[in-house]
């Protein structure tokens, strides 16, 4: 069955249509064209035999019309994807995704509000500390959330996958766990408390890979895969432009607005708890829409009793009339092409017809199960498993080292040629030369919320329409290309010239466009991996039984990545100050990522579902 892999030989294969009075099953699934379980049965030249069939359900199934999947792969190279581009309005059950969105938003807030003010407030720490130091600690300090999150993230995705807890579960305890981190970090009066706070909400937090599962299960078919796992960076980007901007107002408002604030007791002992409150607060609201209105998707526990759920809809059917209807919903599948389209005739109700999902029309019935088995661990690391992700280490080692040194050289003060540091040295361009941009908290905000702003502009407009044309794997490989040159051109930033003397911070409009022009190569390399790269890792599952343990698997890579990077590279960092070489990390960042590159060119994209277990569902037609 189109070359795919099974465990046990299966005496016989009946699929949806077998409890129709058909001939012979041989004759009915020797050619796809023949017959395609919710499209209807076609006679061999095409035609439509039997425009209405009933399913296995009892609902109606109308035949569209439409190209059938194995017509369209004999038309087509396999692998091709449509020209046709998905758009957002397309995607299924957007009430599921936007309260995903909403999730993955309070974080992103909680991590890049902190950036923009993190070099200044180890300074409050220790006064006494020189740069170097700082700049080690604030790596330690960012590294310290992934490390946590290393440790844990593959059991965060076992427990998700198990049928004791689920997905919903643990994200709730994930955004419990950031919101108290988050608040005690903000009351941290030393290095050692705001490390351990850090730790805290790492070690709680396995969201992202929770996440990625659950969008992969609300969304599965294929053709909407480059918007639905747009999501998530996209809302990341946001994040970026709204957090930093928060972290840089809201900080040390004593010493920010000395007029207003600057009597105010609370804020002078504790200078930065104000905006920690705030992400705080946007936690407990996202928490509370995850447990009212955020749907289960682990098969095992669909149709168990959600109070939350319960809650959800009591509340939304006081502010909104009850109607029942007819309505067309699509029937989703795996692997369909974008001009095939099923649809069944059910009653539901208004707010389940936009959904589109279904309302039976008696009494609700448990979904039926894909899988029954689960796959063994140690059979999940296949060869394309493991290659991916060795590409996706490398690319979240540049990627998150980046955006840890970032806020970092931003930071650092303008080399001062009357003061020099290290003492006596004097710069020898190309490459000998020192020091960082010198820019304020807000002014930090400011820059990193422009690297948001050309990341969700690209994400909007040019990642769908280029990776339908391209596909997911020659657009990631292709956007690799980017980072090497990105990290090679960083550090001359600090020697752009200004408009002002050293050692003020650096200003004028040529650090500007400088800024903005290196971002934009390092944000479109952005912009096409991260999607791509989550789109991999999906795909590279062997078994949807350990779709969770795989993205926690990934998330787990990726948390070992930015441990090891952002610390190992904030020291060598701190080593380019003391001896007059800024731009070595980021050359050898760059050097990393040409590794990545190279990695990229031995992963392929999978299906999903590479190992087939006795008592497997199959979902794309073939019975």
């Amino acid at each position: 069955m189109n070359g795919r892999r099974y465990d046990e030989p299966e005496d016989e294969d009946r699929g949806p249509l077998s409890e129709l009075d058909i001939d012979s099953d041989k004759e009915s699934f020797a050619d796809s064209a023949a017959l395609e379980p919710g499209l209807g049965v076609r006679d061999e030249s095409g035609q439509d035999a039997t425009p209405l069939i009933a399913s296995r359900a009892g609902t109606l199934n109308v035949d569209t019309g439409a190209v059938l999947p194995g017509q369209e792969q004999r038309g087509r190279k396999p692998g091709g994807s449509s020209k046709k581009v998905v758009a957002w309005r397309d995607l299924p059950k957007k009430r599921q995704l936007v309260v995903i969105t909403l999730a993955r938003l309070s974080e992103p807030l909680v991590q890049t509000s902190l950036q923009s003010y993190m070099f200044y407030q180890l300074q409050w720490f220790d006064p006494s500390l020189p740069d170097s130091v700082i700049s080690s600690q604030a790596g330690i300090l960012h590294a310290s959330f992934t490390a946590a999150q290393f440790f844990t993230a593959m059991i965060w995705g076992r427990v998700a996958d198990s049928t004791w807890a689920g997905r919903k579960t643990v994200i709730l305890i994930g955004l419990l766990g950031t919101l108290l981190s988050c608040v005690g970090y903000g009351f941290s009066t030393s290095f050692y408390q705001a490390l351990f706070f850090r730790c805290l909400g790492g070690a709680t937090n396995g969201n992202v890979g929770v996440m990625r599962t659950m969008i992969s299960e609300i969304v599965r078919e294929k053709k909407y895969q480059s918007r639905a796992f747009l999501i998530l960076p996209m809302t990341f980007n946001i994040g970026v432009i709204i957090g930093p901007v928060l972290g840089g107002v809201l900080s040390d408002p004593a010493g920010s607005y000395p007029d207003t604030f600057g009597k105010v007791d609370f804020l002078l002992r504790f200078p930065y708890a104000t905006p920690n409150l705030v992400s705080a607060m946007f936690l407990c609201i996202a928490m509370i829409f995850c447990w009212m209105f955020l749907e289960e998707t682990h098969d095992a526990l669909q149709g168990k009793r959600d109070f939350g759920i319960m809650l959800g809809r009591h509340l939304t059917g006081l502010f909104k009339r009850r109607g029942t209807s007819v309505a067309y919903t699509p029937l989703h599948s795996r692997d369909t092409s974008i001009s095939t389209l099923s649809v069944e005739m059910s009653p539901v109700t208004p707010r389940d017809s936009s959904e589109g999902a279904r309302t039976p029309s008696k009494k609700p019935s448990s979904p039926r199960r894909r899988y029954t088995a689960r796959l063994p661990f140690r059979r999940i690391f296949t060869p394309n498993v493991t290659c991916t992700f060795v590409a996706h280490f490398f690319l979240a080692f540049h990627v998150g080292t980046f955006n840890s040194l970032w806020f970092i050289f931003l930071s650092t003060p303008v080399y001062d040629p009357a003061h020099p540091d290290p003492p006596g040295f004097a710069p020898r361009p190309p490459f000998r030369f020192t020091g960082g941009l010198g820019l304020p908290p807000r002014s930090v905000g400011l820059a990193m919320a422009i690297l948001g702003t050309i990341g969700i502009t690209m994400q909007l407009f040019l990642y769908p329409r280029l990776s339908s044309r391209l596909g997911t794997v020659r657009s990631w490989r292709y956007c690799l290309f980017l980072f090497p040159v990105a990290y090679a051109l960083a550090p001359f930033l600090s020697v752009v010239p200004s408009t002002t003397a050293p050692p003020s911070q650096k200003t004028g409009p040529y650090i500007w466009v400088a800024i903005a022009g290196i971002l934009l190569i390092q944000v479109t390399g952005r912009t096409f991996a991260l999607p791509g790269q989550t789109i991999l890792v999906n795909n590279c599952t062997p078994h949807p039984s350990v779709l969770g343990t795989v993205h926690g698997l990934g998330q787990s890579v990726s948390s070992f990545a930015r441990t090891i990077g952002p610390v190992l590279c904030g020291w060598f960092y701190g080593l380019g100050l003391n001896h007059g070489l800024v731009g070595g990390v980021y050359w050898g960042l760059a050097g990393m990522a040409v590794c990545g590159l190279i990695a990229s060119f031995w992963v392929r994209e999978g299906n999903g579902h590479e190992i087939w277990l006795e008592g497997d569902e199959d979902e794309e037609g073939d019975g």
